[in-house]
């Protein structure tokens, strides 16, 4: 199990939840009610799923693919710790991860 902490763009709300290993960032985001589109369905072809992980979690995730890196280039308030989160299956390994929402989003399938 993974305590994954979501914290609002703006910094002011947190929430945690415990999802188990082997999911998917994203469904357990969008199962928490949290802000994140996934418009492509973690196909890499967008960036609505787009998350800012804490620098202290950062490097205990595996590296982003080039093609996942590619999609992050285009994503709006990209960061050093921006990952997709469709790309980021929570590890048994990985007790926590938090993760901040970025204030805006770029939809590339519909440009």
């Amino acid at each position: 199990m993974t305590r994954v902490t979501f914290i609002s763009a703006d910094g002011e709300s947190r929430q945690e939840v415990d999802a188990p290993a082997g999911s998917v960032l994203l469904n357990v985001a969008q199962a928490a009610g949290q802000p994140l589109e996934g418009t492509c369905e973690g196909q890499m072809a967008c960036s609505t799923c787009h998350v800012i992980v804490d620098a202290a979690d950062f490097s205990r995730l595996p590296r982003a693919t080039e093609e996942e890196e590619d999609m992050l280039d285009l994503a709006a308030s990209a960061t050093r710790t921006s990952r997709l989160s469709c790309q980021i299956v929570l590890d048994a390994a990985l007790e926590s991860l938090t993760v901040r929402i970025p204030p805006e989003t770029y939809n590339m399938q519909g440009m």
